[in-house]
Parts: structure tokens; C-alpha cells; sequence
């Protein structure tokens, strides 16, 4: 039987506990026996202009996920063509690891938006998604709800943002609570999100 991974996508600028959470959740009671945290150097949705450089949030990653056996850092991404396409990462990865069984992660939020993704046709057809719920409007009830491979998961519900606590940074609030110990000392000492 194939090993199945869940791929948790994200910039990760930074990862914060809720990521965590999410991902912890999804590998201990989700059909997938580990999850690998694929840092995206650029996100085409995202201005890149506004990230940490790639190998500093890999980096945050590697630190935060070093105590979970079934959580992974995943630096994929960085070898592919730019901005990252979520359909050429899943090919690349199916190419390389023949003897894994790949499941894509998402929140609730991204379902809504997931039809317009390049070849998102390609993606529901070959591969499992997994969702996570978020808060967002829910007069938009995502159309591929009942999709059968679609699967919602029972995780918390998780409302951190990377943004909020960039903001927060820049204005000298305290932030160890929605951070990883090693992940708040690395911001910290390096001075980043001043």
C-alpha cells in the first residue's frame, strides 16, 4: 500500500501555530499517515515583493515542524519554474515519489476559488483534497462540496493570519503566544517583520 501525504501548501510567511494546529490535526486523525509543509517561493495570487526571502520562511518551517514526526518541511517548489502552479508541483511530486499517494490540503475558503485554479479539472481528477474549515462568507457554499474527492475534515477552526501577525510585529505587539518558540527567537534575533 502507497504512503499517503497530505500536501499542506502555503508561503508560510510566517508559520504560526494555527498552520500547526491544522496540520497536526489532519495528520494524526486524517487518512494520511504525515503531512509535508511545501513552502511556496512565490504564490501566483500573492505579490512576492512582500515575503521573507524563500530559504528564511523554510527555514521558520524546519524549526517549527522539528518535534512532529508525521509533519515535514517540504522545499519542492524552490527547483520549479516561478510564480508556483499547484498542478505542476503535484505532477513533479508524482513523478518523483512513484510509491506515495498525494492528497492536497486546503482551507474551506480556497474550495470557493479552487475552479479557477490552473487545470483544477486535472487536479480533482487525479488527486484527493482535503479541507480544512475557515470562517469566510457562507452564503458562498463551495459548489464542489460534495464532490467525491472532496473529504471536509473535523479540524479547529483556526483564524490566525501570517498577515495579522506581520502587522503586529511592525507595531512591537507580543506575539510568542501564536508562534513556535523557535520560530518567535529566529524573528526576533534577525529583526524580520520590523
Amino acid at each position: 500500500m502507497k504512503k499517503r501525504i497530505g500536501l499542506f501548501f502555503g508561503t508560510f510567511n510566517p508559520i504560526h501555530l494555527g498552520h500547526l494546529a491544522i496540520a497536526n490535526h489532519i495528520a494524526e486523525f486524517g487518512p494520511v499517515d504525515e503531512v509535508w509543509m511545501v513552502v511556496t517561493p512565490h504564490n501566483p495570487h500573492k505579490k512576492k515583493k512582500t515575503l521573507l526571502p524563500d530559504y528564511d520562511r523554510l527555514e521558520m518551517v524546519e524549526l517549527a515542524t522539528a518535534n512532529y514526526d508525521k509533519i515535514k518541511p517540504s522545499a519542492i517548489e524552490f527547483g520549479l519554474p516561478q510564480p508556483n502552479y499547484t498542478i505542476n508541483t503535484l505532477v513533479h511530486l508524482e513523478e518523483k515519489h512513484e510509491h506515495y499517494d498525494f492528497h492536497l490540503i486546503m482551507g474551506e475558503d480556497n474550495l470557493q476559488s479552487f475552479p479557477k485554479w490552473k487545470n483544477s479539472e486535472v487536479i480533482l481528477e487525479r488527486f484527493n483534497i482535503l479541507v480544512y474549515p475557515r470562517i469566510y462568507d457562507l452564503k458562498k457554499e463551495a459548489k464542489l462540496k460534495d464532490h467525491p474527492k472532496v473529504t471536509f475534515i473535523k479540524a479547529p477552526i483556526m483564524e490566525i493570519s501570517s498577515t495579522f501577525i506581520r502587522q503586529c510585529f511592525k507595531e512591537e505587539k507580543e506575539m510568542r503566544p501564536l508562534l513556535a518558540p523557535e520560530v518567535f527567537n529566529y524573528i526576533d534575533k534577525l529583526g524580520l517583520y520590523q
